[in-house]
């Protein structure tokens, strides 16, 4: 358990019985633990896509240990367009999300005009626990913030399927 008796991610994700969703706005982010693999992307135009290798190891097995249990995994990106480099990144480590059992769409930014968006990224449990992501102006991470209140969780689910029924499937989205 994390600071206050707040479940951390892990925790969160572990306790999913039908739903997990991502919703991210960003068109770049800048978290430590990328930052070699994205350098690498950009010099090379290469990216780890197997799932078993270290650069992984903090995620895959969690999806695939959730997935197993029967919860779908859902993640929507919202993007500018043309896109940026990081998101060209993350769009060619998509294969990986997908491959452990991620569902995956994005929306181009110019689709979402219309739609009331929360202040931050967030993942979504069971449409009853939001867990919002704080994010530097750079792109680092700021901090979390836990949520259970019914018109926060009511706001989030109408803001995620709006984009997720607009989105387009990661297979078929190209940058």
């Amino acid at each position: 358990m994390s600071q206050n008796g707040v479940p951390d991610f892990a925790e969160l994700l572990r306790c999913a019985q039908r739903t997990a969703v991502h919703l991210e706005m960003r068109d770049v982010y800048s978290v430590g633990d990328e930052k070699d693999s994205f350098e690498e992307f950009l010099r090379t135009g290469r990216t780890d896509l197997d799932p078993d290798s270290p650069f992984w190891q903090g995620w895959t097995p969690l999806v695939r240990e959730t997935v197993a249990r029967g919860v779908q995994m859902r993640r929507a990106r919202i993007v500018s367009e043309p896109v940026t480099d990081y998101i060209r990144w993350e769009h060619a480590l998509t294969a990986v999300n997908v491959a452990v059992g991620e569902q995956v769409r994005w929306l181009p930014r110019r689709l979402a005009s219309d739609i009331a968006l929360p202040g931050n990224d967030l993942w979504l449990i069971d449409d009853r626990r939001v867990m919002f992501h704080w994010f530097t102006g750079d792109g680092d991470w700021a901090g979390h913030e836990f949520n259970e209140d019914p018109d926060v969780v009511k706001m989030v689910v109408a803001a995620f399927e709006a984009v997720w029924e607009r989105g387009i499937d990661h297979e078929k989205f190209t940058v």
